[in-house]
């Protein structure tokens, strides 16, 4: 299939590591160019030289995108960088699921007016763009009641809604925007190697509650985002596209 992304420009928050990284890895592999960042400038810096290896055009960056002033700027720069922006992708979390008022807060600065932010900044460059694309990552856990309960999964529930009202107000305008709803994902570094490591009997209880016995890889999150991404998915839009490996059992109609 032909997804259309060769020379198309795109903006991943969160692209150093785990999905973020693997977002980036599979729109370059299309031969799009992508600009991503991070807040840690050693991850950002490591990630550039290895994808810059490859031949492909990529712009790295270290931005908190919970600093409304930084992402807006980082928008602005990536774009004069590219020549412009076709898509975005919205990955950023700050992971904050323990019910405190610290991580109500960062879970609303950093997921959701995070997202917020990449895409109010972007939005004149995806006006213009051929066929401009939104794609945000939400979370299993914005869907049904689980450990996450809480900021964390309030706040990727709002990110759904929010895609969803996105998808609804610029359809007649040429921009689509969905969700990719992970399951649990593992990665080396990620938050599921580390509750491997810390509290197995929490790893356990997850690995056991998915009926294919394992966890999603970025690389298959980052699959369902790439096509979302691209021009082979141009009548899809409003949709909140679950990678989970059927371990969600409400039935969406």
């Amino acid at each position: 299939m032909e997804l259309g992304l060769h020379g198309k420009r795109f903006l991943v928050t969160g692209g150093t590591r785990g999905i973020g990284r693997a977002v980036v890895e599979g729109l370059l592999a299309e031969g799009a160019a992508v600009a991503y960042c991070a807040r840690s400038q050693d991850a950002v810096t490591a990630a550039r030289d290895e994808l810059a290896a490859t031949g492909s055009t990529v712009v790295g960056t270290a931005v908190d995108v919970g600093d409304a002033g930084a992402l807006a700027g980082w928008v602005v720069a990536s774009a004069d960088a590219l020549g412009g922006i076709d898509g975005v992708v919205a990955n950023v979390s700050a992971l904050a699921i323990p019910d405190s008022q610290e991580n109500w807060r960062n879970s609303f600065d950093v997921d959701l007016m995070g997202t917020v932010g990449l895409v109010e900044a972007a939005l004149p460059h995806l006006l213009e763009a051929d066929a401009g694309s939104i794609v945000t990552i939400s979370s299993v856990s914005g869907r049904e009641i689980d450990f996450a309960a809480g900021p964390y999964g309030t706040m990727k529930a709002a990110i759904v809604h929010y895609t969803q009202g996105l998808a609804y107000n610029l359809a007649g305008k040429g921009v689509r925007a969905n969700t990719v709803s992970p399951g649990n994902t593992y990665f080396p570094g990620g938050v599921w190697a580390s509750i491997e490591e810390n509290d197995p009997d929490l790893f356990a209880t997850a690995l056991g509650l998915n009926p294919t016995g394992r966890m999603a890889t970025a690389q298959e999150v980052a699959n369902a985002v790439v096509f979302l991404s691209s021009t082979a998915a141009s009548f899809i839009t409003g949709t909140n596209l679950l990678v989970d490996g059927a371990l969600t059992r409400g039935v969406q109609f």
